[in-house]
């Protein structure tokens, strides 16, 4: 199942359950506008490449369009379709004036320089600028992005729109990010893990957890959740997994990576485990903060964690999900469980358009209050409609969106 395939999938059910008529599906699901450009760059060493940029603008209904822009080799327009429309209920489930959008460019970043990652930034944004803005589409970091991209983003749509720090979120704190933005994401994940644990009545000194995934997410989830008393038996990264039975030394793990070019590589005070075998564990938490489809109908019968937490963006394939609600394995979905991160670049938005900034602990109580209104609210919806919580997350969204269209009127 293609990726714009698996979040229809997930759309559908969700708008059975809403009784949404067929022309309401179609007109929801079509993105408003679809861009593909020619990124022609000159390299290093003289020569001419020439990248193929996207950015797909799925709905509007309720604010600008918002989402990340990754630069990975396998980006296609499918990949960022789909997840253009994931942001758009992502975004309404968390009730933000937002819609969705996605974009990205087909390549290894690890394979270009940083110069030459520059160069590619500022002539996408030579291609795109005039459908982006603060008012109109507010691109983010996502996989193979980051901070310093942002700033290349805001510099270049500068010069043509002037001063515009609002054009982008996630940026370097010197040019008008916001404290609290790197950790916000994996922050939040720890504060929900924390949250629906003690709605299935199980307290966190009795839990262990093990977590897919230690970059920045990963490793802000672990060190929230360990300062919480839960205890994490597991992490990994590209070098393998890491397994402790006893607890592993969370905040060891992070100064190690850190001293260790981001990686755990080495990492002696575990044993050295596969990453398959990490999502096998029988742990109460299994939280995938990688990439997506590593649950599918290949491994899910071996998945023994009694709680599955959605870091990653769609860890979890349809054909797998289905397998989870019949163990009765709780799942929370990414459209809630990782939304932490657009909602601090919400609060980024806010402030470069206020020309004004918070402090860090105003920024983490309005984020964990804005976070745990969107969980108590999906956790309601469940419980009335007798659903998985991915059911009534994308429900609420997609309620959303429907209502602010209605509203507006169709034209």
């Amino acid at each position: 199942m293609k990726a714009f395939e698996s979040s229809t999938y997930y759309f559908n059910q969700a708008a059975d359950i809403l009784g949404l008529e067929e022309s309401w599906r179609t007109l929801l699901l079509t993105p408003k506008r679809e861009v593909q450009v020619q990124v022609p760059v000159e390299m290093d060493d003289g020569s001419l490449q020439t990248f193929i940029g996207y950015r797909v603008q799925h709905d509007n209904a309720r604010g600008p369009f918002k989402g990340g822009l990754r630069y990975h080799p396998e980006v296609d327009l499918d990949e960022v379709r789909a997840l253009a429309s994931l942001m758009t209920w992502k975004t309404a489930v968390v009730d933000l004036p937002y819609g969705g959008a996605k974009g990205g460019i087909a390549l290894n970043p690890r394979e270009l320089s940083r110069r030459e990652l520059e160069r590619i930034t500022r002539v996408f944004i030579d291609q795109i600028h005039d459908v982006i803005g603060p008012d109109i589409d507010i691109p983010a970091p996502d996989m193979g992005t980051n901070a310093d991209v942002m700033a290349w983003i805001m510099n270049q749509y500068g010069k043509y729109h002037g001063f515009s720090p609002g054009v982008v979120t996630s940026k370097p704190i010197e040019l008008f990010g916001m404290p609290g933005r790197e950790e916000a994401t994996g922050r939040e994940v720890g504060i929900l893990t924390i949250k629906l644990i003690g709605r299935l009545g199980k307290k966190a000194k009795d839990c262990t957890v093990a977590i897919q995934g230690f970059g920045n997410v990963g490793s802000h989830a672990a060190k929230l959740l360990s300062e919480a008393d839960f205890k994490v038996v597991a992490i990994s990264d590209l070098s393998g997994a890491y397994y402790a039975p006893n607890g592993i030394p969370v905040m060891d793990a992070i100064r190690y990576a850190n001293q260790n070019q981001n990686s755990l590589k080495g990492f002696s005070e575990c044993e050295l485990i596969s990453n398959q075998q990490l999502l096998e564990l029988d742990v109460d938490v299994l939280i995938p903060a990688a990439l997506g489809g590593v649950i599918h109908e290949e491994n899910v019968h071996s998945i023994r964690a009694k709680t599955i937490i959605e870091a990653a963006n769609g860890p979890v394939l349809p054909e797998a999900d289905c397998v989870l609600q019949e163990k009765g394995i709780t799942v929370l979905p990414d459209i809630l469980a990782n939304a932490g991160g657009v909602s601090a670049s919400y609060f980024e938005w806010v402030q470069n358009r206020q020309h004004y900034r918070w402090t860090l602990d105003r920024v983490r109580q309005e984020l964990d209050a804005l976070m745990l209104r969107a969980f108590d609210h999906v956790w309601d919806v469940a419980k009335e409609r007798k659903v998985s919580l991915r059911v009534a997350a994308f429900a609420v969204g997609i309620e959303r969106v429907r209502r602010a269209t209605y509203l507006a009127g169709v034209n």
